[in-house]
């Protein structure tokens, strides 16, 4: 097999022509054809060699010219030669050359070659045969067609020779790989072929001719028209990517820009996605669409470099109309109307005739058409489970050919992907803002003013799975208390947000009757495993929530807490460093059966302890350990107001700004009661006594500047103090507690019955007192405790000045 060179020495003459028209090459075939030596020749004008006038080449649009030309032989005859020449791009932007081919006379090929005669008449294709040497032997009729030369002029040309396309350099290239391992080889190219307006994909199927004894003589290439196979693969794979691509949020406008991404540029120059407005009809469109029709603009893409759907630019790149967000009204006539009324794509293209048509009802926007070069638009109606949503707008303006019926089908199985991506958005969209509506009516809209704590709070829904049942309260308590609950229900979404209200709502009911932390995590656990009986599944007694409950008392500085299940609080001194309280970890509510136990620890004035839920310290990518030590240092770190602590600890915490679950925060920085503002007194259980105790609280009133509520006062100390000595058991103690605007009067006993308001009779001589009470205070009860019971009322007042 003879080296592979093209300028070897063989009867194919090869010249090469600078674009200044100089020869720069000359091989031993132009020797034989013309007689000139190489040295002779080689950089000369090449306009030397033509015999009379010409006015040069015409090239093709490929760059390619051939014809015959009247060429002087060195012995000064002229020599009438067909001549193939094409245009060679240097690399490196050197200028360029031609290369010109003269193959040898058609005599040369023998007619009646067996290697010949065995390919054509094998292959069905259009099919050309390259020897040992890669010089054709010989084309049939529909290559010779597919190439636009003469079949009986290819004769000794090379694939290189025919033209310097890159795909004829990859062909040369793999029949060199065929001759030396006797193997087929295959290559895929789009290209337009000569004479065709549209580039086709083509497949060339390469595979050895052998002789008799298996070695290989030369290379049979048949090419095959792969351009509906490859269409319908780009079709296939548009769809799936679509079905990758489009909904990987349950966001609408970025699901609308999903779809225009992927059908630009694959289907369309330009895609907009108009969606109806929902807002006017309550969030849910239209079920019959009717002209002028309402779309805003909520995506659309060009292919155009340095455009996007979400640039600032991309609401005034051509040919988008309509920036995005605004809300165009289409009349009957329009295309975005038309499809929504016929429920089928609409297109309109210029070779149709129609386009004008189409665009006539906006001249400003059938002038932009015109200015962008736009011959062809499609309107498909996006629809979704008997849901008209809007509708996708596809147009061509780069591109040369209209849409055909099969964009049609791929781009009505593409929109009806996204509209279903759309719908449930929009679904979720909608349930998301009702949860979070929901969310918001049950959670606390502000935080109570209490004199035991100074608090606040944050709530932050989950960012995929939204809102949760995570809940946070300040309830006030008689005594000045203070009841402080963070909770955490398992689940998301509107079921879990009635159940936190639910048990919300208990827990505020729980505290009023003033029950001990263990006490009323076992009642709420009770109710807890009652709604999990009551939902019907069968999967009855599983883990329902979380609760950390504690109740702060700013006389004694004492705080009681039990938690269910749920993350310890930390806790920061005034002057010490942030600590996770150690608290027995009780059942999650809802297992039932098992005990709960509180602890109790003193808090200094100013000491700020933080509630919180396991969402913020804990993730996918963090150990809750990690989480609890950023936490600890955020609560740390000096700041000015709880609620920069809040935004603080939300910003080391949850650096992007949302969580995988939710999140409830409640900080609370401790207050003391001064002891001036406490008074108490034991009193012994005899009723001749109660008129000096009466004086003893005036007198404490009249230190305190609240003689304006002496009466008031007195006689609620008279009632509450007599029905202890009656009904009560001793010992007896009445104690006082006022601020600002609240006076509390205790009377404590070691009896556990309650009394009772009750309507006393006309002729009964007793049972009017509580009803007194209850009549000249703000709030009245009775609270249980381990030595007995205590009995209070609440006054509002206003201090003297």
């Amino acid at each position: 097999m003879s080296p592979v060179n093209p300028f070897d020495d063989d009867a194919t003459a090869r010249v090469v022509v600078d674009d200044s028209g100089t020869l720069r090459e000359w091989n031993e075939g132009a020797r034989l054809l013309l007689g000139h030596l190489a040295g002779e020749v080689v950089g000369t004008p090449a306009a030397d060699l033509l015999d009379g006038r010409h006015d040069g080449p015409p090239t093709t649009e490929n760059g390619r010219w051939h014809g015959t030309l009247a060429l002087r032989h060195r012995d000064g005859h002229t020599v009438s030669v067909w001549v193939l020449a094409h245009h060679r791009t240097a690399a490196d932007g050197a200028p360029g050359s031609w290369l010109a081919v003269a193959p040898p006379a058609p005599a040369a090929a023998p007619q009646d070659d067996p290697l010949i005669r065995a390919a054509l008449t094998q292959s069905p294709c259009a099919v050309m045969v390259f020897d040992d040497r890669l010089l054709l032997r010989g084309v049939n009729e529909a290559m010779a067609r597919l190439l636009g030369l003469p079949r009986d002029r290819l004769h000794g040309l090379r694939a290189t020779d025919i033209n310097s396309r890159p795909q004829n350099m990859e062909l040369e290239r793999l029949l060199r790989r065929v001759l030396a391992t006797g193997r087929r080889q295959d290559l895929r190219s789009h290209l337009k072929a000569e004479g065709e307006d549209r580039a086709h994909t083509w497949v060339a199927l390469m595979a050895p001719l052998t002789d008799a004894d298996g070695l290989v003589r030369g290379v049979c290439v048949s090419a095959h028209d792969f351009t509906e196979q490859h269409l319908a693969r780009e079709r296939l794979q548009l769809v799936n990517e679509a079905s990758v691509r489009v909904g990987s949020t349950l966001d609408v406008n970025r699901t609308a820009e999903e779809l225009a991404d992927v059908c630009v540029p694959a289907l369309a120059d330009f895609v907009s996605v108009d969606l109806l407005d929902p807002r006017d009809t309550g969030g849910e469109p239209d079920t019959v669409v009717e002209p002028p029709v309402g779309l805003r603009r909520t995506a659309h893409r060009t292919h155009l470099p340095d455009h996007s759907a979400g640039s600032a630019h991309s609401s005034t790149c051509p040919p988008a109309a309509a920036e995005t967000g605004r809300l165009d009204f289409y009349p009957a006539g329009s295309p975005q109307a038309e499809c929504l009324l016929s429920g089928r794509a609409i297109v309109a293209a210029e070779a149709h005739g129609d386009l004008e048509r189409w665009m006539g009802w906006d001249p400003a926007r059938l002038r932009q058409v015109r200015e962008h070069g736009v011959h062809s638009v499609m309107s498909v109606p996006l629809q979704a489970r008997g849901t008209t949503l809007g509708v996708a707008v596809f147009i061509r303006f780069r591109r040369l050919h209209p849409f055909t019926h099969d964009d049609v089908l791929l781009a009505e199985e593409v929109s009806a992907r996204a509209a279903v991506c759309i719908d449930n958005a929009r679904r979720y969209s909608r349930e998301r803002e009702a949860t979070l509506t929901l969310q918001r009516s049950l959670l606390p809209r502000w935080l109570p003013p209490t004199a035991a704590v100074q608090a606040a709070s944050r709530y932050l829904p989950a960012a995929r799975s939204g809102v949760g049942g995570d809940w946070f309260d300040v309830i006030p308590l008689s005594g000045m208390r203070v009841a402080m609950v963070v909770g955490d229900v398992v689940g998301h979404g509107i079921a879990a947000s009635a159940t936190m209200g639910r048990l919300r709502t208990a827990v505020r009911t729980l505290a009023d009757i003033d029950l001990t932390p263990e006490e009323l995590l076992t009642h709420l656990d009770d109710l807890v495993v009652r709604l999990s009986e009551e939902s019907g599944d069968d999967r009855a007694g599983e883990v329902g929530a979380t609760c950390l409950y504690a109740v702060y008392d700013p006389v004694s500085r004492h705080c009681a807490m039990a938690r269910a299940g749920h993350p310890a609080p930390v806790l920061v001194p005034p002057d010490g460093p942030a600590r996770q309280v150690e608290l027995p970890s009780g059942p999650p509510l809802g297992v039932g059966g098992l005990p709960f136990e509180s602890a109790e620890l003193e808090l200094r004035e100013g000491s700020v302890l933080a509630l919180y839920t396991d969402g913020l310290v804990e993730s996918r990518d963090r150990d809750p350990d990690a989480g609890l030590a950023l936490l600890r240092e955020a609560l740390a770190a000096p700041g000015d107001s709880l609620d920069a602590t809040c935004d603080r600890v939300l910003h080391s915490l949850l650096p992007a700004g949302s969580a995988g679950d939710d999140v409830a925060l409640l900080l609370a920085r401790t207050r003391g009661l001064p002891t001036g503002q406490v008074a108490t007194w034991d009193i012994p259980a005899d009723p001749s006594l109660v008129a000096p105790v009466r004086k003893q609280v005036l007198d404490q009133l009249a230190v305190w500047g609240l003689t304006d509520a002496s009466f008031t006062v007195e006689l609620v100390v008279s009632e509450l103090v007599t029905n202890a000595i009656r009904y009560g058991s001793p010992p007896i103690r009445l104690r006082l507690i006022h601020d600002a605007t609240t006076l509390i009067c205790e009377v404590s006993d070691s009896s556990h019955t309650a009394p009772h308001l009750r309507r006393a009779r006309t002729w009964d001589e007793g049972g009017r007192g509580l009803l007194l009470v209850a009549q000249l205070t703000q709030r009245w009860g009775s609270r249980h405790t381990t030595e007995g019971k205590t009995i209070w009322a609440e006054l509002g007042l206003v201090e003297e000045e």
